[in-house]
């Protein structure tokens, strides 16, 4: 009996070791295999894969978008402010003329309400003036004050008479008041008086005017 189980013992201790080295000899066998379908896989994929080359020249190079800035626009102010001030000294200066030409009309009719007053030298009033004291009180009345000898020479000379302006004659011998239409008032002399007549009867004549 004893002899029995020491052989069966012994056959079974040879099948495990068999058996053992079967299982050991079989894994390394299983891992080559794995390895080489590994290795030929890869194989293929390097066969498969496309074959890239870089120069060390190459230069990489993109565009670049265009972008255009577009600039605020510009309020036009100054130009509005200048046109602005062309208006208003284009509607001052009608305003202007219009308040020289009144002046003037007024100087006109003063002077008319001298005709018929007498001539005395060196007189400056309705009762007896001469013809720089007749100028005179007549722009007096309209509240303009100027000299009673050469009052020409605070007023600039003018070639386009306006009622109101001062005429004066050969050399500033002699002076009247421009009422337009060629004709002007002066106080002439003791005989005449101060009368209208015309410009050209008294001699040579230049205008003047205190403004337009």
């Amino acid at each position: 009996m004893s002899d029995n189980a020491g052989t069966i013992g012994r056959q079974a201790a040879v099948i495990a070791a068999a058996s053992g080295l079967i299982i050991s000899a079989g894994l390394p066998a299983q891992a080559a295999e794995a390895h080489r379908d590994a290795s030929a896989l890869s194989d293929v994929a390097s066969a498969s894969a496309p074959s890239v080359v870089a120069s060390n020249e190459a230069q990489i190079s993109f565009e670049r978008p265009a972008v255009e800035s577009v600039a605020a626009p510009v309020v036009q102010t100054t130009a509005a402010a200048a046109s602005q001030t062309a208006l208003t000294a284009q509607s001052s200066a009608p305003r202007a003329a219009a308040t020289v030409n009144a002046a003037g009309s007024t100087l006109a009719a003063i002077a008319y309400t001298g005709i018929g007053h007498p001539y005395v030298w060196g007189g400056t009033t309705p009762a007896g003036w001469d013809c720089s004291g007749f100028t005179q009180w007549v722009y007096a009345q309209a509240g303009i004050s100027i000299p009673r000898v050469q009052a020409w020479s605070i007023m600039t000379p003018t070639s386009t008479p306006q009622p109101g302006d001062l005429v004066v004659q050969n050399g500033g011998a002699h002076v009247g008041i421009y009422v337009g239409n060629g004709m002007m008032i002066s106080a002439l002399n003791p005989s005449q008086g101060t009368l209208l007549h015309a410009v050209a009867a008294t001699g040579t004549s230049v205008f003047y005017t205190l403004g337009h």
